[in-house]
């Protein structure tokens, strides 16, 4: 049995080696950018998938550089972004092949997510049926105007300008009220009592005058 495998294994790494051809070894350079915001993509994922999905990394700057075969095929993905892929040209002048990779952003729609803050069904349960309904509008509205309420504002809210204005209007009024009322009583032809005062003078001096 253990022969068989270890056959086995030997036949596979002979077809690995018949599939990959003697190409020339080419050093693969390049920066990942952002197209619409000029911005580097740092750390993103190349996969050659022509020499078995070998994973390779770019850094914080998005600056990468590895080793590669000719016409071999690199695939560039990094989340939030579109996959893009490139090919290796063959034939080159050098053994050195520098690209700006461009990686545009894709918008990921994510599915809505409720969170209730009940632990459990029963625990939903429970809350629910203590749960306190709140007034409507017109039991509010009623509260609102309702003699205590009203009282207790008035007495800690301050007045506003219109409030002022009538309070003051009132007030001018009655002191002009009571100042016409003063100048009447002032007046003696305006005071009974006046009148009654001199109408006793008068008669006193008539009775002096019949004594005489």
């Amino acid at each position: 049995m253990r022969n068989c495998l270890f056959l086995f294994f030997i036949l596979l790494s002979g077809y690995g080696f018949a599939q990959t051809p003697d190409k020339r070894l080419i050093q693969f350079s390049g920066v990942v950018i952002n197209p619409d915001s000029n911005s580097v993509v740092p750390y993103v994922t190349v996969t050659n998938v022509s020499s078995r999905n070998q994973v390779f990394s770019a850094n914080y700057k998005g600056y990468f550089s590895f080793v590669v075969h000719e016409g071999d095929t690199l695939v560039f993905s990094a989340i939030g972004y579109k996959r893009e892929g490139i090919l290796v040209p063959i034939n080159l002048p050098d053994n050195k092949f520098t690209v700006m990779m461009k990686l545009k952003q894709e918008a990921i729609n994510l599915p809505a997510v409720q969170v209730y803050p009940w632990a459990s069904t029963d625990e939903f349960k429970k809350q629910f049926l203590t749960m306190k309904f709140a007034d409507d509008d017109l039991e509010i509205a009623k509260k609102n105007v309702s003699r205590e309420n009203l009282s207790a504002l008035s007495a800690n809210l301050p007045r506003d300008g219109q409030e002022m204005q009538s309070y003051n209007f009132q007030n001018n009024h009655s002191n002009l009220v009571n100042k016409n009322m003063n100048q009447r009583m002032a007046n003696p032809l305006l005071n009974p009592f006046a009148w009654g005062a001199l109408i006793q003078q008068i008669m006193q001096g008539d009775k002096s005058r019949s004594k005489d």
